[in-house]
């Protein structure tokens, strides 16, 4: 399986600490120009055509007070279509960020293969902002998604931006290998179950690996088997074809340096439901419930293609929930590979049960940091809506590093309890634990203090329930349904925030 992952490395940006004179800006098909809320006259100033831009500008105000956006093509030979975007300076990321998917939709729909962009008007910061956000929003929209229709939809052209009007050349690494990891993680949660089966899965990680240079092992049923994994292999029973099981991906920085991270990502390919099957309307859309691995996985990936000192343990999870005469079934009690035994109540709280031997695996490599991903629990999403992702923490002290990660990168979270009175509706009469609760009050809360009995206490534990991974229309800067959600935060939280730095305890 072949995927275009690295489709953006393809399109250079350039910058210049100048403003584009009439004859640069006649050489593009399709301009960008962002200026600030009640632009001044030496705003306009530094504008090629400028009394054109503003006369338009004010003529479409008369129209809408409210507008922040104007669509016109300029009276030269190339016909350069203008798209002048006025922004608030003190916006928030997440605005930002909405914002400039909608100037990447319209470009999208001009599929140049050159874009000039020219920020006029604002400081050094807001400038830098301002280009992370855009660069994001088009890196995000020229990258093609898996498509299967007999006429295949016309690729993006884009091989250029032109970025100018800047004090100062902005650092877009990390948001160049962020769209990298961002798109892996789309693509992959995209594909259809019968083309993304945990075998294929499989393959495509060690092509990639050999390629990044990562070392992998692969955990197999027997392996798991002799380790005791029973939570795991509970739901894989029922499974006709043996290809479920564990990848362990292990990146190591030259230097062997740094703290160790962690990333576990819960990779179902397909969710029946199990004995308790979903009913249609919930089961539509369960390809994508291996998301949190292609989080885990494409956030290992723009990491490493940062040269980050750290050493980086990733866990796959890769496994399907059939329903077949050797299903797992409520009320059978199963043990983990720590010794808990774990009485099932629905089959469909999968997640949570190949999740709890695959923490177990992780923090025996003693990281300094482990943070996983799933797409676990519809609790999450009633409680947030798909705006948000949910997280938790063994640390309270991270509560306020998690929301501000959440608040500078454009993905928002929002942290909930994880207090010890909820495991007594988890108290079981024939085992240590149950899996869940029929009542599903809290259940994401009631999910997270169940993984949080696989994690050693010793290590700092982040669980991410992917509450954003799909929403319709898109999110953010995605323009996809699909959102990827997860690596541009991960990233902001282990670069920005210092997460894997600090002390928590």
């Amino acid at each position: 399986m072949e995927i275009p992952y690295r489709y953006t490395e393809k399109i250079k940006i350039n910058q210049h600490t100048k403003d584009p004179d009439t004859e640069r800006i006649d050489g593009f098909r399709v301009a960008v120009v962002v200026l600030p809320d009640a632009p001044r006259k030496p705003h306009w100033e530094r504008l090629a055509y400028a009394n054109v831009l503003k006369s338009r500008l004010q003529r479409r105000k008369r129209q809408d007070k409210h507008t922040c956006q104007l669509l016109t093509d300029l009276p030269n030979a190339t016909g350069t279509h203008v798209i002048l975007q006025i922004v608030e300076p003190d916006a928030s990321t997440f605005e930002l960020l909405s914002s400039a998917r909608k100037i990447a939709a319209e470009l999208r729909t001009q599929n140049p293969s050159a874009l000039l962009l020219h920020i006029a008007g604002f400081d050094q910061p807001t400038a830098t902002r301002l280009i992370e956000t855009l660069s994001a929003a088009i890196l995000a929209a020229v990258c093609p998604m898996p498509s299967y229709k007999s006429e295949a939809d016309k690729p993006a052209a884009l091989k250029r931006i032109e970025v100018y009007g800047l004090e100062q050349p902005v650092d877009l690494a990390q948001v160049q290998t962020e769209s990298i990891g961002n798109h892996l993680t789309r693509w992959l949660s995209a594909l259809p179950a019968n083309q993304l089966t945990p075998a294929v899965y499989r393959e495509f990680v060690g092509t990639l690996a050999s390629a990044e240079g990562w070392k992998m092992d692969f955990l197999d049923a027997r392996a798991l088997a002799r380790k005791k994994a029973g939570a795991f292999l509970a739901v894989t029973q029922a499974s006709p074809v043996d290809d479920a099981g564990i990848v362990h991906l292990r990146y190591r920085p030259a230097g062997r340096g740094g703290k160790r991270l962690a990333l576990v990502g819960k990779g179902i390919c397909f969710d029946t439901g199990g004995v308790n099957v979903k009913p249609a309307r919930y089961m539509n859309g369960m390809h994508e419930d291996m998301q949190g691995s292609a989080v885990a996985l494409g956030t290992l990936l723009a990491l490493s293609r940062l040269g980050v000192e750290h050493p980086i343990d990733c866990w796959l999870a890769l496994a399907q929930n059939h329903i077949g005469s050797k299903a797992y079934k409520p009320n059978d009690v199963v043990t983990a590979s720590n010794g808990t035994s774990i009485e099932v109540i629905h089959t469909d709280a999968e997640g949570r049960m190949v999740l709890a031997d695959t923490l177990v695996l992780a923090c025996k490599e003693k990281p300094q940091l482990l943070i996983d991903f799933a797409t676990l629990t519809g609790a999450c999403i009633y409680s947030l809506s798909s705006r948000y992702s949910g997280v938790f923490s063994n640390r309270d002290a991270m509560h306020a590093t998690l929301t501000n990660a959440g608040r500078d990168s454009g993905e928002r979270v929002w942290p909930f309890p994880l207090d010890k009175d909820f495991d007594e509706d988890l108290k079981s009469t024939i085992a240590d634990t149950k899996q869940c609760t029929l009542e599903g009050e809290a259940d994401h809360i009631l999910a997270a203090r169940f993984l949080n009995r696989f994690v050693d206490s010793k290590i700092n534990w982040v669980h991410v329930d992917l509450a954003a991974s799909n929403r319709k229309g898109g999110l953010g800067h995605i323009p996809t349904d699909t959102t990827g959600f997860g690596v541009r935060y991960t990233l902001n939280l282990l670069l920005q925030q210092d997460a894997l730095e600090q002390t928590w305890n």
